[in-house]
């Protein structure tokens, strides 16, 4: 029928950059998971796959038509049951077997969608596969019949994955006391098997932790503010070292101090570069465009190579294996490891803040001062018709300006010694997204208010 999810106009709208994500029964249903399932066996050449999911009520019939799908084209699925997109990551470097993850992250309840990777977790972008399960999925081409059909396994990968991480980033010094937002997602799955194995070291109060994803405390996108602000409130009347706050499936995480403020992902991504890099001296660190340029400064002067690249997790991960980068920080939240498959880990990083903070003898606050250096504006999103216009309108009157640098590696980045910003069109809403910095509070503010009064054509 002529709105089926696998026609070809609907599936233009939920195969994404870098997954598959739609309005479920709407724009994504068992129907396109089974096709999906199969499309992806064939593209890959998979003999077998890993499948895991979220808290969302229509995850496990999505991932078991997917199964379906999967072991008509031939190929055995062990499925993970319930798990964080970094879990299933880890099930595929430590079972090495391509994966799929059924999740729509930190979108409303009404969504769901799929993140799918090769062995050891290299991912499954449009330019790298997902255009061709695509295309295979829209032309209905049929599973090749009278071929083998695969089985279906378990295999609970849990207790393994919370064993790799903390052997990546042992907790061990003073004892914490953290605060954990889950936001009902699936950190409410994964945080109680590490946390556990920090009895004694670390006392956690939870926050969240029913697995729901109907989501009914906040929405699961710790990158906005007002998601945040039940955590701020708890960590203060706990008196607690650190908060912690997960997305939706985990993959991400953001820092909440002693003091209840929050902590940029830029100042994350320095301490962690940092503590990666007295672990391999003069190793490269991969930061994207929009983090502080604190980022490169101190990996530098701590003797390690910083290379910048676009914004997005393919771009991250291409640039980690080209330069075999021991690290790679996103403004966004995420944080790639080589030591976990160059895959990214919300955990992973709450754990190397945590080790950091349990080694030092000062509060977080205190700790984290030396890598910030530069105050932030923030992702500011602005509705723009004619957004080529307004970047060209604001290349020419920055660029004509003295002491300015331009580039556009993504978007137009406007560098000067004292500020900088970059403003960038979104992939899939009518937006250009401004980040801005500059040396002290009132430049940052003075250039950040000058670009958004063009962006929003007040001037």
């Amino acid at each position: 029928m002529a709105h089926a999810t696998t026609s070809p106009e609907n599936l233009s709208k939920v195969f994404k950059a870098y997954d598959v994500r739609g309005i479920v029964g709407e724009q994504l249903d068992e129907d396109l998971a089974r096709a999906a399932g199969a499309a992806y066996v064939e593209v890959l050449g998979a003999d077998a796959i890993v499948v895991g999911f979220d808290m969302r009520p229509s995850s496990p019939s999505l991932a078991g038509a997917f199964a379906d799908g999967a072991t008509n084209a031939g190929a055995d699925v062990t499925m993970i049951g319930l798990a964080s997109t970094d879990q299933l990551y880890f099930a595929s470097g430590h079972l090495e077997l391509p994966g799929a993850m059924f999740t729509a992250s930190h979108n409303p309840a009404a969504y769901n969608g799929i993140k799918l990777c090769r062995s050891f977790a290299q991912p499954v972008g449009m330019e790298s596969g997902l255009a061709e399960i695509r295309d295979r999925v829209a032309a209905g081409t049929p599973v090749a019949s009278g071929g083998r059909v695969g089985s279906i396994g378990s295999h609970d990968v849990l207790q393994a994955y919370a064993a790799h991480l903390l052997a990546l980033a042992p907790v061990k010094g003073r004892t914490l006391k953290v605060v954990v937002d889950a936001g009902n997602g699936m950190a409410g799955h994964t945080a109680p098997a590490v946390f556990d194995r920090l009895a004694g070291q670390v006392e956690m109060v939870p926050m969240y932790f029913e697995l729901d994803g109907t989501f009914p405390n906040h929405e699961a996108n710790p990158i906005e503010p007002a998601n945040l602000v039940d955590l701020q409130k708890r960590v203060i009347s706990e008196r607690a070292d650190i908060g912690l706050a997960f997305d939706g499936d985990a993959d991400r995480c953001f820092l909440v101090d002693e003091r209840g403020e929050l902590v940029s992902p830029s100042t994350l991504t320095a301490l962690i570069a940092a503590r990666e890099l007295a672990k391999e001296p003069g190793a490269t660190v991969i930061h994207n465009l929009i983090t502080s340029r604190a980022v490169p400064e101190i990996v530098e002067e701590l003797g390690g190579t910083p290379v910048r690249t676009r914004v997005g997790h393919s771009y991250i991960k291409a640039t980690m294996a080209e330069t075999d980068a021991i690290f790679g920080g996103e403004h966004s939240g995420h944080f790639y490891f080589r030591d976990f498959w160059r895959a990214d880990s919300g955990m992973l990083a709450a754990l190397h803040a945590m080790a950091a903070l349990a080694e030092a003898d000062v509060p977080l606050s205190d700790l984290l001062a030396s890598y910030e250096r530069y105050p932030l504006s923030g992702e500011i999103n602005s509705t723009v018709a004619d957004q080529a216009a307004v970047l060209a309108e604001l290349e020419s009157t920055w660029g004509a300006r003295e002491g300015v640098s331009i580039d556009k590696l993504d978007g137009l980045s406007v560098t000067h010694a004292d500020w900088a910003f970059n403003v960038r069109a979104s992939n899939t809403e009518p937006l250009l997204r401004l980040n801005a910095e500059g040396k002290d509070e009132p430049t940052m503010a003075r250039v950040r208010d000058e670009v958004l009064a063009t962006i929003r054509g007040e001037r």
